[in-house]
């Protein structure tokens, strides 16, 4: 098993925070924009090419917010999760002023069904995966203090 890198996209504006939807047998539930980084890229290529193929969106990348392992036999989805490790860099990041209509990309994600904004506000009512890290954005926007680093979250 390999560890895998992803780098994912915190995009703010008026608020709210973009999304991209997806279902499963509870319902919807979110989770960020962003995929895996593939051979010969860096973070920074591989979050630009993943938000295109997903949000159908340009981004400018900006600080890395966060940086969360996922190791997938450690939590609630290990019947078919227990063979992956990932570790997830979250950019804070601004769509670009060309990208005119989000929404579904070119090469949407497995099981993404569209891509909606969710307000800051109301984060912890929202079934947002990681789930540990709605607080962490929240508090990001207040101005508080958070770490970087948050260790095997779900």
């Amino acid at each position: 098993m390999a560890i895998r890198n992803s780098a994912k996209a915190i995009i703010v504006q008026d608020n709210a925070l973009l999304a991209i939807k997806k279902r499963d047998e509870a319902g919807g539930y979110y989770i960020l924009p962003g995929g895996g980084q593939e051979l010969g890229e860096n973070l920074h290529q591989a979050l630009k090419r993943e938000c295109v193929e997903e949000i159908n969106a340009k981004v400018e990348i900006g600080d890395l917010l966060f940086i969360r392992e996922y190791i997938g036999k450690n939590h609630e989805h290990a019947h078919f999760d227990r063979e992956i490790q990932q570790t997830e860099y979250m950019f804070l990041c601004r769509i670009s002023e060309d990208s005119k209509e989000i929404g579904n990309g070119i090469v949407p994600d497995d099981g993404q069904i569209g891509v909606e904004w969710l307000q800051l506000s109301e984060l912890l009512e929202y079934r947002l995966y990681p789930q540990t890290m709605r607080k962490f954005i929240m508090d990001h926007f207040a101005g508080k203090e958070h770490p970087v680093y948050l260790g095997d979250i779900n």
